[in-house]
């Protein structure tokens, strides 16, 4: 199994996606996310691939009741299996018939857990076998009577109510920050140029437009570049701060990128306009 990258920093439109498709995976749709976050559905089907391809959206699964499916028992096994043995094991484990989910533990004696299911106490005996033949200690066991699942709250909407911070802040030494913003639909620079806004006062000389994202393209920002409603927008602002002006609404300088609430400084591409 290849290592998971860890070095991708998720944005607030990577989570709010992943907390829809945690929600309801089935009837959840790419133009739906879409309208929730105030972007494009090319944009959220861009996204879902990236979060595929990085190993962080690993699937999408059925939860069946197997009690309510013919009455079928679900056995949980807690087992102990050597550290150096353990991912090998889990991977044996789950060839066999009946078993249905297999988590390993990173501390812990009872550090494999297997699930399986079986029509009748026999077939559980049965994988209780199976497993002691592969080397596989059985600690404890019990019949699981249910289970219940909830999205990730963190990578929810807060109060379910749509917020107006920038997608992603990364501070820089130098007095420098990077933010990245979604462009809403009634916003000041919207169908404006890089230039255009430049010259109206939407954007100053303290911040610079360094990239945008629509739909599935990336863009390199020129002066003769139109900022479009639901493009996002990468900044690099120079003012002194620390962040919690730029995450404010009340800061005039961010409501330039959005419909009278977030996001960029105000007119922040002077020296990429001009050059």
């Amino acid at each position: 199994m290849p290592e998971p990258e860890t070095d991708y920093r998720l944005d607030d439109i990577d989570r709010r996606i992943l907390y829809a498709l945690m929600q309801d995976g089935r009837n959840t749709t790419a133009a739906s996310i879409a309208d929730t976050v105030n972007v494009s559905g090319a944009t959220v089907r861009n996204r879902i691939q990236n979060l595929e391809e990085r190993g962080i959206l690993r699937g999408y699964t059925a939860h069946v009741d197997f009690e309510r499916a013919g009455g079928k028992l679900v056995n949980l096994y807690l087992c102990n299996v050597p550290i150096p043995e353990r991912e090998a094991l889990a991977h044996r484990s789950r060839a066999i018939p009946g078993v249905v989910n297999v988590r390993t533990l990173m501390t812990g004696r009872e550090n494999l857990h297997v699930v399986a299911i079986g029509e009748h106490t026999k077939d559980l005996q049965r994988v209780s076998r199976n497993l002691s033949q592969l080397g596989i200690e059985i600690e404890d066991e019990d019949l699981i009577e249910d289970e219940f699942f909830s999205p990730y709250t963190p990578f929810g909407p807060d109060d379910d109510q749509q917020t107006d911070e920038p997608d992603d802040f990364i501070s820089l030494t130098g007095q420098a920050n990077i933010i990245q913003l979604t462009v809403r639909s009634k916003a000041p620079i919207a169908g404006h140029s890089l230039e255009e806004a430049s010259d109206q006062g939407i954007l100053d000389n303290n911040t610079l437009v360094i990239g945008i994202e629509r739909d599935d393209q990336e863009l390199t920002p020129h002066g003769n570049t139109v900022v479009h409603p639901d493009d996002i927008v990468t900044v690099l602002s120079r003012k002194n701060t620390d962040g919690t002006a730029l995450r404010s609404s009340a800061d005039p300088t961010l409501s330039q990128l959005s419909d009278d609430t977030t996001t960029v400084e105000r007119n922040s591409c002077s020296t990429l306009v001009r050059s």
